[in-house]
């Protein structure tokens, strides 16, 4: 599970600059080692180098020292993008980090007060722009992890529930590539779930839809939802290893004005294939945060049918919730960093009344 990782000096990149950490008592504890926690829709065909594809899936680890590394690979597909990643370390403020090449060897913290820290690591961009295979930590001794939140929530959806074009705080929108602003960590979901002491899994993909995807996008959210790349509908994911207290469906947005009947149809039976994956979950169809005023109108709708003939069908553990106003100043008129907070405050909100949380 672990070996000794002698070196004299990494060149790494840091939140700040290059650094330099010299250590001849460092440990290489490989991904698989029982004290790192990854929570998400993971590939283990390597059980040492786990590969993860959605935006939202993150890492814990709990370790005494001054400084931990973070070692992990990035695709770069189409040897061109490259993925984000978001950093808590104890109670300071979350930082992002670009990854600038395939091998990577970050660290995460450094010269900290001597004594146990916790570190959290997040997937920021989505699964269009690859994978990200975590390798293994370097540290001086990794401890056992912290314990799981016993709640757990699965946040359905398209480019908002990934957190797209929200964060600006370095790249401003229009500047940069088009990926340069997503934030997952700071997304609607995960700031819901951990309001509310929950793991969160975000099933999400920008640009798709129940029936129509748009961007020039082929796939469907029925048709790739049981995989753990969404984006390529590759890798079949087993539903057993994450079973949702509350399941959020926000889609529609891509798919615009439809025929009430076709639309309505294809979103009962959705529904149904979900209720088959999470027996005991709480389903809750949301609204889209950013449709204008007569797509908003429209879904309401929607979803009004779509719930009364589920109802119908003796479905009990099923909701809607409608956000209250249009969340739209983000680049490409998603939700910014402030208005994913005000929407996890009405969501947060309407979860703890329903689940008495």
């Amino acid at each position: 599970m672990k070996r000794l990782f002698v070196v004299l000096t990494i060149i790494l990149f840091s939140k700040e600059s290059h650094a330099n950490i010299s250590s001849a008592d460092s440990t290489f504890y490989a991904a698989n080692h029982p004290a790192i926690q990854l929570i998400g829709r993971a590939d283990y065909t390597r059980p040492d180098q786990p590969r993860f594809w959605a935006p939202g899936v993150y890492i814990n680890i709990r370790f005494m020292g001054t400084y931990c590394i973070l070692d992990i690979t990035d695709e770069v597909r189409w040897g061109m993008n490259h993925n984000y990643i978001e950093v808590k370390v104890d109670n300071d403020a979350p930082y992002r980090i670009r990854l600038n090449s395939s091998n990577n060897k970050i660290i995460l913290s450094q010269n900290l007060k001597e004594g146990i820290h916790n570190v959290t690591v997040c997937k920021n961009t989505e699964a269009d722009i690859g994978y990200l295979q975590l390798n293994g930590i370097i540290c001086r001794k990794l401890l056992s992890p912290p314990q799981k939140p016993e709640r757990r929530i699965e946040f359905i959806g398209n480019s908002i529930t990934c957190g797209s074009g929200n964060d600006e705080s370095v790249i401003a929108c229009n500047t940069g590539e088009w990926y340069d602003q997503h934030n997952a960590y700071m997304a609607y979901g995960p700031l819901t779930a951990r309001t509310l002491n929950a793991q969160w899994q975000l099933s999400s993909v920008s640009g798709i839809g129940l029936m129509y995807s748009c961007c020039n996008k082929e796939k469907v959210m029925p048709q790739v939802f049981d995989k753990i790349n969404m984006s390529g509908d590759s890798i079949p994911w087993n539903f057993q290893h994450y079973q949702p207290d509350v399941v959020t469906v926000c889609l529609g947005q891509n798919d615009g004005i439809q025929d009430s009947a076709v639309f309505c149809k294809n979103y009962i039976g959705f529904v149904e294939r979900l209720r088959s994956y999470y027996p005991n979950a709480r389903l809750i169809l949301l609204s889209s945060p950013m449709a204008d005023e007569n797509l908003n109108k429209v879904l309401k709708k929607y979803l009004t049918a779509i719930h009364f003939a589920l109802q119908h069908r003796k479905e009990q553990k099923l909701s809607t919730y409608f956000f209250s106003k249009r969340y739209h100043r983000g680049c490409g008129s998603h939700p910014n960093l402030a208005e994913h907070q005000e929407m996890a405050g009405e969501l947060t909100a309407y979860i703890k009344k329903t689940m008495n949380w």
